[in-house]
């Protein structure tokens, strides 16, 4: 299930970055934050949820999801960094995850491992001092 994130639901602002750009970085924008509300956006509701059940600070507690990119030199490519991470995010959060059925060790497992117990034991047991 892919889903696309639309560019007019993203909302952009230019700022100053901290990285690369030579003499520019002090006086132009190259900086970009990408801010996306989850709530009014056009996804799922499935998608939505798991969203916003991202864990860390990258989510809001109004439902935006901030993105902040300042790698590139110029304020085009780290417009494309920024949406290409988001359409990275949306993605991972569109999978379904498995749900995990607890299983029991079978009686062969069971077995095996006893018999390695055994074994250690009995090594262990030869090791020690014999009584005259």
């Amino acid at each position: 299930m892919a889903c696309q994130v639309k560019e007019g639901e993203v909302e952009w602002t230019a700022v100053r970055a901290q990285g690369p750009g030579g003499q520019n970085v002090n006086k132009v924008s190259t900086a970009v934050h990408l801010r996306f509300d989850i709530q009014a956006s056009s996804l799922p509701a499935a998608v939505k949820e798991r969203l916003l059940a991202l864990p860390g600070r990258r989510v809001t507690k109004e439902g935006v999801l901030l993105i902040k990119a300042q790698s590139a030199r110029t304020q085009e490519q780290n417009r494309a960094l920024a949406l290409e991470r988001l359409q990275a995010i949306v993605d991972e959060a569109a999978q379904v995850p498995e749900i995990r059925r607890p299983t029991k060790p079978t009686y062969g497992s069971k077995q095996r491992r006893l018999e390695g117990k055994a074994q250690r034991s009995q090594v262990k047991a030869l090791r020690r001092r014999v009584d005259d």
